[in-house]
């Protein structure tokens, strides 16, 4: 029930104020639909960290179907999707899967998502545009 307590956004324009307003703290959005299993997971996995990251990220879930404005422009085909911004700039990560856009697959330990939030956070503070994650998933299947 993770998606119950994070917050929603209704709007193409909540979705562009809260990336283009939050100037100190990453901005995590979660693409997809609630009753997606994937989205259901991570929703957990956000919610479970959320307390333990609000001091430099931020965690926002977005229903492409409610919301479809963003679903051409960044690609956004997959049941579930995550990206990252800070100070209004998308921040990529190279993962080892070939799309260094956003996190299209499903992380199952928290320890390990906050480590990647860390690493965006601190490459973004760094003026870099796209970071090397601290776990190389491409031996992982991604459907």
């Amino acid at each position: 029930m993770g998606s119950v307590f994070l917050p929603h956004l209704h709007t193409g324009w909540h979705v562009d104020q809260a990336i283009v307003t939050e100037t100190e703290r990453l901005v995590i959005v979660r693409f997809g639909n609630d009753s997606n299993k994937d989205c259901m997971i991570m929703d957990e996995l956000l919610y479970s960290i959320a307390e333990k990251i609000k001091n430099f990220a931020t965690i926002y879930l977005v229903d492409i179907q409610e919301v479809p404005d963003f679903n051409e422009m960044y690609e956004l085909v997959d049941p579930m999707t995550i990206m990252f911004f800070y100070q209004n700039k998308h921040m990529m990560c190279d993962f080892g899967t070939g799309n260094n856009n956003k996190l299209n697959f499903v992380i199952d330990d928290d320890q390990e998502l906050i480590d990647i939030i860390e690493t965006i956070f601190r490459g973004a503070r760094k003026n870099k545009g796209l970071v090397v994650s601290p776990y190389d998933y491409n031996y992982k299947r991604v459907d």
